[in-house]
């Protein structure tokens, strides 16, 4: 059953359909993701919400680490994309974690996600965060 099978009817005979937004937490959702074991199905997320209305935007927050000659996550940056995802992407800032002496990056998206997440409520009657 899919995510608006509850409510065909409805989705039937209203003209206009309800004009949704996506905003994806790229690094929240992968690790949750991660943590509860299942891979997420890009293409399908695209598909199920755009059977539930108009699907007017879906974004993709990710930071990248800059001057790498390989990223891991380049590939999937790319399908989403060519896929009809709007990324949304900025530099990773380096430190060193002074509890380990590791070096680690962070890449925090919250303002930018919000940001424009404040700047489509006018446009969207349902807007959903992936985090």
């Amino acid at each position: 059953m899919g995510l608006c099978a509850a409510r065909p009817c409805e989705r039937i005979m209203s003209q206009n359909l309800p004009k949704i937004a996506l905003f994806i937490d790229g690094a929240n959702f992968y690790s949750t993701a991660k943590t509860v074991g299942f891979d997420v199905d890009y293409r399908k997320l695209l598909n199920e919400f755009g059977s539930c209305g108009q699907l007017i935007r879906a974004y993709y927050y990710t930071a990248m680490v800059e001057d790498q000659e390989y990223s891991s996550i380049r590939p999937l940056v790319d399908w989403l994309d060519y896929n009809g995802y709007t990324v949304v992407t900025k530099p990773s800032k380096e430190y060193v974690d002074g509890a380990t002496g590791r070096r680690k990056f962070k890449g925090n998206m919250d303002v930018e996600l919000t940001i424009q997440a404040l700047a489509m409520a006018e446009r969207a009657d349902h807007t959903y965060l992936f985090s």
